[in-house]
């Protein structure tokens, strides 16, 4: 069934802001709610300087210098992070860290208040939801040494998405931007903080006429409402032991006119924005529910324990256009090779850009449902223990988590002829007769580290272990009937990982670093192929001298054993959810960074900040595979959709009262497979610029423009044609804090 867009509600409304802003008292709540939990990855900036391997924690003053609601433009700030644009708004990000890969988030472990937020991180990680970033209070990224306390993705590094937390005063926020291509972008919370109770309401909503011009006319924006409350009982700070318990709640809908279906390089040159008459049907309806309740328990100075339970569930179904009925009414062609080579398939693009399709009466499109539900749930406790013992101080952490997740797919074809431009529906397909099955797991995660510090050393080794059981359970695509199984394919993987690293502080401002750490990526269920493993090893030093920093690092990764999933989003053109064996392949590069804020007088500071990252990635194995992003592959040849140069630079000019910042980014251009000869998707210079003006203590407005120079590029080639980065955008907003 075609899930057309239905009139949803309007982003956050004056009346609602003004509820929320009378419920929060006229005061400023500068303060935030101290963390209390261990469920962090960085924990905050101090920590990001000392830990034993390259973190970066990006606090809420960073995140509001540039307003952005796009991850991908939030991440691209952090030396050693990869995205790549697919929609222009982050909505479906690919992200990668240090050469793991970029389709999707399929690669590294993604978590929002430390909990996995993929909506199966062990089933299915490429399922697409990803936390809103407008919510976020701040993000925690760490990459080779957080092998030991985050899993199941150990090969890259971890994200940490952290949510506004319970403020410890009564106090708000209301946010508005409108801009470009009729989008609004509101943001709110209030909350507040008793002796022994805490609150918070909060809310984002986002919608946009899309930047993309769909042929003959139609939506290609989409809207997003998110909603999110916290609440939290507490003993008295003199109870004998110190307790909190913490529940959260949060639904968000997302409603997208989005499509797989790209364009010609020809097409992609003339008007870059435009959407085929083929794409008039594509729309995806997300709905994602989560649960937590937190429990924190302090039984001294020395001993304290973290446990969190939680479920999320998310239903999709991107309903989208998949492939083309060939010339001789025999079979299909996919999509990406129709736009690949259009003078080969001239009768498939035509139909594509709006020709009559009348021919092949039973339909020459095919729409498919990809209707599919997931769930993930789990427990995981964290025990502290500080102590001085040996003539060092240990800081230990030992936890323990079970997770179980699931991803149904129940799909079916639709069939559409296109007539006069428009597609008309010829035939409908029985629920379930694509797609059957069910994919779970089961997972156990034991971790133990310890923090050891002794004079100028910090030394931090930890083993953790995963034991994975996975089952496949395939149903009649015949029938669509699920009171048999068809097939039922179960197999089990465990992993033992070591990891140490080192901190030598030299003096107060320079400090070296190195770690070793053991990578893992579990496979998927069904999959016949062994997990990936490597050896990640990384060695840096850090400068802080307050006004000035630096940090230079470099990384080595090697895998024995690449694995490759076969998605829509890579292309298809093989069976969703197949894995491939690359063999050997290795990833080194070296990140820098340097930040300089200058205090010019009379209040004025300008700050400055650039990164860089170097990779250089490699198969160090030769074969041929089915995989569209492999292909034949030569011992040498890159990986694909890994940037060799990554570099951002950003520079401000910030009062007490206003501020301006540029950021660019140098986004590289990158290989779309590893043959010989493959295409590669375009470079850019992409700056983006803020400014913000305070009318009181609580009250700013704030402009931004996104790709001020209005550059135009192929930011992808996958999964079909050329895809457009985003065209400049430019925002007006204002913002109240109370």
């Amino acid at each position: 069934m075609n899930p057309r867009k239905t009139p949803a509600a309007a982003p956050l409304t004056a009346a609602l802001a003004l509820a929320l802003a009378v419920t929060a008292h006229a005061e400023t709540a500068a303060d935030q709610a101290v963390n209390l939990d261990r469920l962090t990855v960085v924990g905050n900036g101090q920590k990001a300087q000392e830990s034993a391997g390259s973190a970066a924690y990006l606090d809420a003053e960073t995140l509001e210098k540039h307003d952005y609601r796009d991850i991908q433009r939030i991440l691209r700030q952090v030396n050693g992070v990869y995205a790549v644009d697919e929609e222009g708004y982050g909505l479906r990000p690919n992200i990668g860290i240090r050469g793991s890969g970029t389709d999707r988030n399929s690669r590294i472990t993604v978590m929002e208040d430390g909990v996995l937020i993929a909506p199966a991180a062990y089933a299915a990680p490429a399922a697409y939801y990803f936390p809103t970033a407008a919510r976020m209070n701040a993000v925690e990224v760490r990459k080779g040494s957080s092998t030991i306390r985050t899993g199941p993705r150990t090969t890259g590094g971890a994200i940490n998405l952290i949510s506004t937390p319970i403020p410890q005063q009564t106090s708000g926020l209301v946010d508005f931007a409108y801009g470009t291509d009729q989008t609004m972008q509101a943001h709110a919370w209030a909350g507040g903080s008793t002796d022994n109770i805490g609150w918070l309401l909060e809310t984002a909503q986002q919608q946009t006429d899309g930047f993309k011009r769909l042929d003959n006319g139609g939506d290609t924006g989409y809207t997003l409402e998110d909603y999110l409350g916290k609440f939290r009982i507490n003993t008295g700070s003199d109870a004998r032991y110190y307790q909190s318990l913490e529940l959260k709640l949060g639904k968000v809908e997302q409603d997208s006119d989005e499509t797989y279906l790209g364009l010609t390089d020809a097409d992609f040159r003339a008007t870059p924005n435009r959407r085929y008459a083929g794409s008039q049907q594509d729309n995806i309806k997300t709905d994602h529910e989560q649960v937590e309740l937190r429990h924190y328990i302090a039984f001294s100075d020395a001993l304290d324990l973290t446990t969190v339970a939680y479920r999320n569930e998310f239903s999709r179904n991107w309903y989208k256009l998949n492939d083309v009925r060939n010339s001789a009414d025999t079979g299909w062609q996919s999509i990406s090779g129709i736009l690949a080579n259009p003078a080969a398939n001239a009768e498939q693009y035509a139909w594509l850009t709006g020709a009559d399709s009348s021919r092949i009466a039973q339909g020459a499109l095919r729409v498919r449902n990809n209707n599919r539900e997931y769930y993930s749930k789990g427990v995981q406790s964290v025990l502290g223990w500080t102590l001085d013992a040996g003539g060092a101080q240990h800081a230990f952490e030992f936890s323990v988590r079970y997770h179980e997740d699931q991803e149904d797919r129940y799909q079916s074809d639709d069939r559409y002829m296109m007539q006069n431009g428009t597609m008309v529906l010829a035939s409908r397909g029985a629920p379930g007769s694509q797609d059957n099955r069910i994919g779970d797991a089961k997972a156990i995660s034991v971790y133990l580290q310890d923090e050891i510090r002794t004079g100028n050393w910090i030394v931090t080794p930890g083993l953790r272990y995963e034991s994975i059981d996975l089952t496949q359970t395939r149903y009649s695509t015949a029938t669509g009937d699920r009171s048999a199984p068809v097939s039922v394919q179960k197999h089990s993987v465990s992993e033992l990982m070591p990891g140490v690293g080192v901190t030598y502080l030299i003096n107060d401002s320079l400090n070296v670093f190195a770690s070793a750490h053991r990578g893992f990526n579990p496979p998927g269920p069904g999959s016949d192929v062994d997990p990936e493993e490597s050896v990640n090893v990384e060695a840096g030093l850090r400068w802080n001298a307050g006004a000035m920093n630096a940090e230079f690092a470099g990384f080595w990764n090697d895998y024995s054993n690449l694995v490759g999933t076969c998605t829509a989003s890579t292309g298809g053109n093989c069976d969703i959810g197949d894995q491939f064996a690359g063999g050997k392949a290795r990833v080194r590069g070296i990140e820098a960074s340097f930040g300089y804020t200058a205090g010019l007088g009379n209040g004025l500071r300008l700050p400055l900040r650039a990164g860089y990252t170097w990779t250089d990635a490699e198969f160090r194995s030769s074969f041929a595979s089915s995989f569209e992003e492999w292909g034949t592959v030569e011992s040498g040849a890159p990986l694909p959709y890994l940037p060799e140069h990554a570099f951002n630079v950003q520079v401000g000019l910030e009062s007490e009262r206003w501020r301006v910042n540029l950021a660019g980014n140098y986004i590289d251009d990158m290989a779309t497979s590893a043959q010989a000869g493959a295409r590669r998707t375009e470079s850019a210079f992409v700056v983006d610029l803020s400014a913000g003006y305070r009318l009181t203590d609580s009250a700013e407005v704030f402009a931004r423009v996104e790709n001020l120079t209005d550059e135009v590029w192929i930011a992808s080639l996958r999964p079909a044609g050329a895809r457009p980065g985003m065209p400049r955008q430019t925002y007006v907003g204002v913002r109240v804090k109370f």
